[in-house]
């Protein structure tokens, strides 16, 4: 039943290409939008009138895409095959008043955003990338994609336990990177270098919302090259192959049972409660426009979403060699052993037993191995995008995603296979 593989080792190249230009959601979902609009989607606005015309089309709301593909002559009650993903990483954000210092150092107040790992930050080149609300009510992109700041880590002289005892950071006091010296610290120097990186008058930036990132690029790794370093693969792994896969499955035009959609939304990592998070209306929204747009009524809108499936696609923990015991004994998904099925009965997860179904049918469709993920019952589980989905619109949603290391790391790491097996699996599902 399977069928030749659309991606092959090209994806994961381009996955690389994708993570070290997508410093922030901002830039991740301009990406993905661009590689939809070479593919024939097309951007609409929220706030224009929508037509029921066939053909592929996308939101941009801040961090967030939602993004779909109408096949000619599809009723107002066909069913949505969605593929869920989060644009944001954990990280370090730029605080309202960013210019701070002493004894002679200039420094960034940052905040710290989501769960990083906070000891992967320390001793690391960083960048700052984000975006610029202007004063004619605008915004623009800005990425200084070079070694600006760095988080310094006390010198074991003077903290001579640090290797027996563990390092402990204190968020507030730890983590404020250096970007120059001085004792002249003056509020609206940080902006004004961004106005002038960005070529922007001076005083036009009003607003910001900016991140630190790590500005060492992507890299293959392993005697042969089989792994993949790099930052941010929680979870624009996903993100890029849910793009990919979309655009491919669009290329099939009207021989399409369902219409194939991709969520990405932000602040996953703080628990999606935004207009742009999964917590938020914005893709129930869109579903709805769309069927309304066709000359739906609700009767229509309840039949799609009834029959409607989600795939809430993000990265999990692959079994790790020092840390094995860490797992559950009979569950350890490995780096290139195929995209990982997440179940939890006490629904951290979405999945379960007609979800495992849809998704074994994809992968076998597509050839492409799969491996069952569960928490060791010792230790606490995470979440994801996925029972929020199912909660809020009533979708059937089943939780998936590709095993990595190191997750909430500045830097993890995965096997090269995996994003490529995962995209050919996403590509049978959203084909139905």
């Amino acid at each position: 039943m399977s069928e030749p593989p659309r991606f092959d080792r090209g994806h994961t190249d381009d996955l690389m290409s994708f993570l070290a230009a997508s410093p922030t959601p901002y830039h991740a979902v301009a990406n993905a939008a661009d590689r939809l609009e070479k593919a024939g989607f097309r951007q609409v606005a929220e706030t224009d009138a929508w037509d029921g015309t066939a053909g592929g089309k996308y939101v941009l709301r801040g961090g967030a895409i939602i993004a779909w593909y109408v096949p000619e002559g599809a009723p107002a009650h066909t069913p949505f095959r969605i593929v869920g993903a989060h644009t944001d990483s954990p990280t370090l954000r730029v605080k309202p008043r960013p210019d701070s210092g002493g004894h002679g150092w200039r420094q960034v107040a940052v905040e710290i955003y989501g769960g990083p790992l906070l000891n992967s930050w320390l001793d690391r080149d960083l960048g700052l990338a984000g975006r610029l609300s202007l004063r004619d009510g605008s915004s623009r992109l800005v990425d200084v994609d070079r070694p600006l700041l760095r988080v310094p880590q006390l010198a074991i002289h003077l903290d001579r336990a640090v290797n027996s005892d563990g390092l402990k950071l204190d968020k507030q006091r730890h983590m404020q990177p250096v970007w120059g010296m001085g004792d002249d610290v003056r509020d609206g120097d940080l902006i004004a270098f961004l106005e002038e990186t960005a070529g922007l008058p001076s005083g036009q930036v009003t607003g910001w919302d900016l991140s630190v990132h790590p500005v060492e690029p992507p890299a293959y790794l392993g005697r042969d090259r089989e792994l993949v370093a790099g930052p941010r693969m929680d979870n624009l792994l996903s993100v890029h192959a849910g793009t990919a896969a979309l655009a491919a499955v669009a290329g099939r035009g009207s021989d399409l049972s369902f219409i194939p959609v991709l969520a990405a939304f932000d602040h996953e990592e703080n628990g999606s409660q935004s207009d742009t998070g999964a917590d938020g209306p914005l893709l129930g929204g869109v579903l709805e426009r769309s069927v309304f747009a066709r000359g739906g009524s609700y009767e229509d809108r309840a039949r799609a979403f009834a029959a409607t499936v989600c795939l809430s696609s993000d990265t999990g923990h692959a079994v790790h060699p020092n840390y094995a015991e860490r797992h559950d004994p009979t569950h350890h998904p490995r780096v290139d052993g195929g995209p990982i099925l997440k179940v939890n009965v006490n629904n951290r997860y979405a999945t379960d037993g007609s979800g495992r179904a849809v998704f074994a049918a994809a992968c076998e469709k597509a050839g492409v191995p799969f491996q069952s993920f569960v928490s060791n019952n010792a230790m606490p589980c995470g979440t994801t995008i996925g029972p929020i989905t199912a909660a809020r619109h009533g979708i059937r949603t089943v939780d998936i995603g590709v095993a990595i290391l190191s997750m909430h790391s500045a830097r993890e790491l995965c096997g090269a296979k995996d994003p490529y097996l995962l995209a050919n699996a996403l590509v049978a599902f959203l084909e139905g």
